[in-house]
């Protein structure tokens, strides 16, 4: 059965957040505070955040930075919309080995629930980018909230059974 096995040792991720906007400051920025004040209350560390504009040059550069920098997971929001600035996708999947399309789909079947049809003007995904993996949300603090409580705080604990990505990025080490 699926969930956390509590007689396991939690250990905690490196993770990154940045938020995609030409408008958003530290200030306004509620989808990335959102998913810092959840990665920090789930126990994980923040291993930098910065807002980006959404051009697809800086964006995939951040990217590479903290790839290089050790980040196990970075969480992008906003950029993932049909808007012509929305960029995101075509910024980060440049960087991935693989595409872990599961993630969209989940996240489709969660955000209908909250959103309905509106879900299908978001093009959020997930890939495996050398040893990390990229996560890009939606820019709205709903969506962030749907993504965390109902994907990202199971699948980032390495407690999570009957398997999360703690043990992907284990394996990815040792090789």
């Amino acid at each position: 059965m699926a969930g956390i096995d509590e007689d396991r040792e939690f250990i905690a991720l490196k993770i990154a957040v940045m938020t995609v906007s030409d408008t958003r400051t530290e200030e306004n920025d509620t989808s990335g505070k959102l998913l810092i004040d959840r990665l920090t209350e789930a126990r994980h560390s923040l291993h930098a955040r910065a807002i980006v504009p959404d051009e697809a040059g800086r964006i995939r550069a951040q990217a590479s930075d903290w790839l290089a920098s050790g980040a196990d997971i970075i969480l992008t929001t906003g950029g993932t919309g049909f808007a012509p600035r929305d960029v995101t996708p075509e910024a980060i999947k440049p960087l991935c080995d693989r595409i872990m399309d599961g993630f969209s789909v989940v996240f489709h079947t969660v955000s209908l629930k909250t959103v309905g049809l509106s879900t299908l003007q978001s093009r959020a995904f997930a890939g495996q980018a050398g040893k990390s993996f990229i996560f890009c949300l939606p820019g709205s603090t709903g969506a962030c909230r749907d993504a965390w409580d109902n994907i990202l705080k199971f699948e980032l604990d390495s407690r999570y059974r009957p398997c999360s990505i703690f043990e992907i990025l284990e394996a990815n080490r040792n090789v």
